[in-house]
């Protein structure tokens, strides 16, 4: 049960979003941008660092849902999803992706945490500069929506399904859909 009363019974952000739905045209926005639009990184490997920091952020909703939506994205599945949580180091992945969630991971302690070296090793993977500002971005931003939810006491459903169902709508939809744009 949120620690406000969000006059509904919505899980997750979609509650809180529900709650100030001039916010939610922004925040989606935002996340559409970040996670939907075409970018240099793949939509995979964006889905796959919010989730990851969410992960570090012990944020149970935005780790699952995004997570999910990773594993209905092209190339990706779940058990890479939770290779990724229990260590990138040795994940499934390549050393471009690997370098990123480094950096990621460091944002997520505070971005003054990455150094010049995080950035060096990532730009010899062959990462841009694009791939580096957007990864500190997402990072960044799942931090605040981390923060978001938990500082509200979101609901966060237990049943596994519920992340299915997001998954394969944001998958399929991006953020910007009137399911996910809630107005009164």
């Amino acid at each position: 049960m949120p620690y406000i009363d969000t006059k509904n019974e919505i899980a997750g952000i979609r509650g809180l979003m529900q709650f100030r739905p001039e916010v939610a045209v922004v925040l989606n926005q935002l996340a559409q941008v970040l996670l939907a639009e075409e970018a240099s990184l793949s939509k995979r490997d964006r889905e796959l660092i919010a989730s990851f920091v969410s992960s570090r952020n012990n944020c149970t909703f935005c780790m699952t849902s995004h997570g999910a939506i990773a594993a209905h994205l092209p190339e990706g599945n779940q058990a890479l999803v939770e290779a990724i949580w229990n260590d990138y180091k040795t994940a499934p992945i390549d050393d471009k992706l690997k370098a990123l969630l480094q950096i990621a991971d460091k944002v997520a302690k505070g971005g003054l945490h990455v150094t010049h070296g995080d950035i060096a090793a990532a730009k010899d993977t062959g990462a841009s500069d694009m791939d580096i500002h957007d990864t500190v971005l997402i990072a960044a931003t799942f931090c605040m929506f981390n923060r978001y939810l938990d500082g509200l006491g979101a609901t966060t459903p237990d049943d596994p399904g519920f992340y299915e169902i997001i998954g394969k709508q944001r998958a399929a939809e991006g953020y910007l859909t009137k399911s996910v744009l809630i107005k009164d």
